[in-house]
């Protein structure tokens, strides 16, 4: 497979035409290697994301744990790689740092926050300390979701939550907060993201944005609020909401999560009109798949994908669109696989590929 896909890249950059230009609005997930990255210089991407885990980095407690040379880290090669190919290509890399070792948590899986939120804090100083290259920071993915992130409660709809389901929304504030002052005070170019939540979720976006406050009352400190805006609607802000009481928000809703950032995570001298962070966005294609409930024929895909960069030209409210990811998923026996790429799993470009790299 990995022969194809190098011969299949080569084709795609050999009729694809010139490359565009990089862009902050286009970021791409994807391999790390050089030959991927040539793609991602041929389409205009300018961001281009890795996540880290907290707990296969530091497995045990470090001594020191702001000292990125404490021998307990074991630092994620594909992120150098990746820093190095994104260097050539005139693009930064996004490290979005989720999970949390046993030694942190009372011995659970990653997916239980830390529990004292400050040791998240040390680690995401040691780690821009040890890639000072990177600036763009996402502090763990779509945290409201219980996969991905606990305590949290199960499957919340509506607006207004309980204060025990807000429980999980208040402990990643706090780990928000703290890994905010501790990337700024690595450096002030740092740009932390904090949210990260997506449609739908074990909490809706909508409630999980209403319930991010710290112990005083503030909410926490973010430069940008990432928001994964999945969806089976065309892109299209003139719909309205998907539901009025569900709290669930897709691409057609990011103009009311904006209206809920400038209400609930505001505050006196920060997080005023807090940009959009679309971190992950596709649309799966060509047949029925195990993650999603929907699909769309390719061509359908390309253009919900034009009209999203359309979105993104308009409104300056959105700084990135970011597509997950470069390839679809191999075939497996079921058939089920999630078709999301902008190439098929071998390597060939797919309508979405060419709508990307023009928007």
């Amino acid at each position: 497979m990995a022969l194809a896909c190098v011969v299949a890249l080569g084709s795609v950059l050999g009729g694809a035409g010139a490359s565009a230009a990089p862009s902050h609005q286009k970021l791409i997930w994807g391999p790390a290697n050089a030959e991927a990255f040539d793609v991602y210089g041929n389409l205009g991407a300018g961001l281009y994301e890795i996540t880290i885990n907290w707990a296969r980095v530091a497995p045990t407690r470090p001594a020191e744990p702001t000292n990125p040379e404490d021998p307990a880290y074991h630092w994620t090669p594909a992120v150098e790689e990746a820093i190095v190919n994104a260097q050539a290509h005139g693009m930064q890399v996004v490290v979005e740092v989720s999970g949390a070792p046993g030694w942190a948590n009372g011995g659970r899986p990653w997916r239980w926050a830390p529990k004292n939120p400050q040791d998240f804090a040390d680690f995401v100083t040691a780690a821009s300390k040890h890639w000072s290259q990177v600036h763009y920071w996402q502090i763990w993915g779509e945290p409201s979701r219980r996969a991905n992130f606990m305590p949290l409660a199960k499957h919340v709809e509506g607006l207004d939550l309980t204060a025990s389901q807000r429980r999980g929304p208040e402990i990643y504030a706090q780990i928000l907060d703290d890994s905010y002052v501790a990337l700024k005070g690595v450096s002030l170019q740092n740009i932390v993201i904090g949210g990260n939540t997506f449609s739908g979720g074990d909490i809706r976006p909508l409630a999980y944005i209403k319930a991010l406050t710290l112990p005083n009352g503030e909410p926490p400190r973010m430069d940008m609020y990432g928001q994964n805006p999945f969806g089976y609607r065309r892109p299209d802000l003139s719909q309205g909401l998907m539901n009025q009481t569900s709290g669930v928000a897709d691409f057609s809703d990011l103009d009311v999560v904006a209206q809920y950032l400038d209400r609930y995570l505001a505050r006196d001298g920060r997080n005023q009109k807090l940009p959009l962070f679309l971190s992950e966005y596709f649309v799966p294609t060509d047949h029925a798949n195990f993650e999603f409930n929907y699909w769309v024929s390719r061509q359908t895909a390309a253009s919900w994908l034009r009209d999203a960069f359309k979105i993104v030209r308009d409104w300056h409210r959105i700084y990135t669109l970011g597509w997950f990811e470069l390839y679809d998923e191999a075939p497996n026996q079921e058939g089920t696989e999630v078709n999301r790429g902008l190439l098929t799993w071998n390597g060939h470009p797919k309508p979405a590929y060419y709508a990307f790299k023009n928007g």
